[in-house]
């Protein structure tokens, strides 16, 4: 158990588009904004985790078709996100500054993310904790994930908000959007490269 535990902090310390969305969101508009875009987050991080342990993406994904459609909707969605706080404040006519990220957005990300499903892929079938209780397993595992994934995912918001009270100039806090953002479309041309060669 400890060493599942280890690798679920570490697997979302690790920044992936949802991580540094998130970050990038608190930076961008404030901690209670990027709050109504963690609940969206979480409700989508549940829904990928009952995707995996019963089966149905690993089905879907076994259709090469449906594998090229997730391919494309998940990098789409990540360049989008990411240009969104690149652009945060700037007369960018495709990226509205005064539409904040919606919990809706989160749900979607995570639905969306390829580091969610090989995350949950590893930690759910990896790791025989109670191998010959399969019911108890699941059941600690996801008590373990939550207890880590929630507050780890807070405090990622946390930084990004932090940011943005510091008093900066402004070309300093677009700097940091450009980062974050910047960031995020990084993840978003490796998940496309990485699952191109899956």
């Amino acid at each position: 158990m400890i060493a599942f535990a280890f690798a679920v902090f570490f697997m979302i310390a690790t920044p992936g588009p949802a991580v540094l969305a998130l970050a990038g969101v608190g930076a961008a508009y404030s901690f209670k904004v990027g709050l109504k875009f963690l609940i969206g987050l979480t409700i989508g991080y549940l829904s990928v985790w009952a995707l995996v342990i019963t089966g149905f993406a690993s089905v879907i994904f076994s259709i090469p078709v449906m594998r090229t459609i997730f391919l494309f909707i998940a990098s789409g969605y990540l360049v989008y996100l990411s240009l969104k706080i690149m652009f945060r404040g700037s007369e960018i006519a495709f990226v509205s500054p005064q539409k904040e990220p919606t919990l809706v957005e989160g749900i979607f990300l995570q639905l969306v993310n390829p580091k969610a499903y090989a995350f949950h892929s590893i930690l759910l079938t990896g790791f025989a904790v109670f191998p010959d209780n399969f019911v108890l397993e699941t059941t600690w595992k996801f008590i373990v994930m939550n207890l880590i994934w929630i507050p780890l995912h807070v405090a990622w918001l946390a930084l990004g908000s932090t940011i943005e009270k510091v008093n900066m100039k402004p070309s300093t806090q677009k700097y940091i959007n450009i980062i974050m953002g910047s960031s995020l479309l990084v993840v978003a041309v490796l998940s496309f490269l990485s699952m191109t060669k899956i």
